[in-house]
């Protein structure tokens, strides 16, 4: 980064922090794409956004010197990634696990029941996550407890941008896939997903082990991190939303649009890195080559130039436009599975409560960037 050119604000503030999705609506219509120490370039508003991710020759998605298999390459390498991998999260395989995902959201929502009041992210959300993650990949249960705990390592790790304790907990995943393919190495290729992975080719050849751990952290921080997100968010809009909340019970196969709408407004992922490979103009802003690039979910699919009245929610919005699971070819390939993990966990949950809400003298509390969604949430499950 310059030094020398000015900062437009700080995302890192405890006035952004308070209301990330206010600060974010603020920027965005005086300042659309902003500069500051934290975040670089943040790219603000809809069309910029989609600009950005859709222009791969001059927006990159290699942006750090760790491998983050497949989506932090570029063409024709990330192609070449994508076309072994997808298959393995494809619509049809997704199918075939709803199942058991419904048995894992039923037994989470009766838990939830038995004692009637739940924080959220830790005791609902973040748990089943993990459980319909771990059991899509064929991990053992003995796995779940060390991932959740790994997982609250690396999220520590991640916010103290400290890189050797950053180093160390990528070690620590790397080694958990190491046992993993070890268990495996005599073991049929349709044994489970993991298995599967470990016979995967790329250009004739099969992944090594950083390339394993990669694509698998993807496939379980990412997954977990935003359907744990999404979940709270969900639920506080539930609970928020009493005539809703009924007429979903009633009519569940409104559920995969309120599911988007509602994340729509109230984004799980704020935001993705990209770099200028040249000098751009984008926004009215020159950046120079080298330039590290925000590109922000959350305000993006609160632009009022994209969505009529975007703080409301319209069960009938047009979904083209929702860049819930982003766009161009580094689209989110696990979007099918969330998408289906989402709607199962919610019929659960709707069908087996007949009332939602927020506990009484817990006000909750919002995430704090890099996360969203909220830090603190209590319901009531009745």
């Amino acid at each position: 980064m310059d030094d020398s050119t000015p900062l437009d604000w700080d995302p890192l503030s405890p006035e952004v922090l308070a209301d990330q999705r206010a600060a974010y609506d603020h920027m965005r219509e005086t300042c659309p794409v902003a500069h500051s120490r934290a975040m670089h370039w943040s790219v603000l508003r809809h069309a910029d956004v989609l600009r950005v991710v859709q222009d791969h020759d001059t927006f990159s998605n290699v942006v750090s010197e760790h491998q983050a298999v497949p989506n932090g390459y570029d063409p024709p390498q990330h192609g070449a990634y994508r076309a072994a991998l997808d298959p393995l999260l494809a619509p049809e395989r997704v199918d075939r696990f709803e199942p058991a995902c419904r048995q894992l959201a039923a037994h989470a929502v009766q838990e939830a029941l038995s004692i009637g009041e739940v924080e959220a992210h830790q005791e609902f959300a973040l748990p089943f996550a993990v459980r319909v993650q771990s059991a899509f990949l064929g991990w053992p249960h003995s796995l779940q407890d060390e991932l959740l705990a790994w997982l609250g390592r690396s999220h520590t790790a991640t916010r103290s941008g400290e890189r050797a304790q950053t180093r160390a907990v990528a070690q620590e995943f790397e080694d958990l896939v190491a046992r993993v393919r070890r268990a495996r190495e005599n073991a049929p290729p349709t044994q489970d997903i993991s298995t599967e992975l470990m016979h995967v080719r790329v250009d004739g050849r099969l992944l090594d082990l950083r390339e394993l751990a990669s694509v698998l952290r993807n496939w379980t921080v990412g997954e977990v991190g935003t359907i744990s997100a999404s979940v709270g968010i969900l639920l506080h809009w539930l609970a928020a939303h009493a005539a809703w909340q009924q007429r979903l019970r009633s009519e569940p196969q409104l559920l995969p649009a309120a599911i988007d709408e509602v994340l729509r407004i109230d984004g799980p992922l704020v935001a993705n890195r990209r770099r200028a490979t040249c000098p751009v103009t984008i926004g009215g802003r020159a950046l120079p080559a080298g330039a590290r690039v925000s590109v922000h979910w959350v305000s993006a699919n609160r632009d009022p130039r994209a969505f009529e009245a975007p703080e409301e929610f319209r069960i009938d919005r047009d979904p083209a436009a929702n860049l819930l699971y982003g766009a161009g070819i580094h689209i989110c390939p696990g979007a099918p599975l969330a998408r289906m993990e989402l709607r199962v966990l919610m019929e659960e949950v709707l069908a087996r409560t007949t009332h939602i809400a927020l506990a009484p003298g817990h006000a909750p509390a919002r995430a704090s960037f890099p996360d969203a969604g909220f830090a603190r949430l209590r319901i009531q499950l009745q």
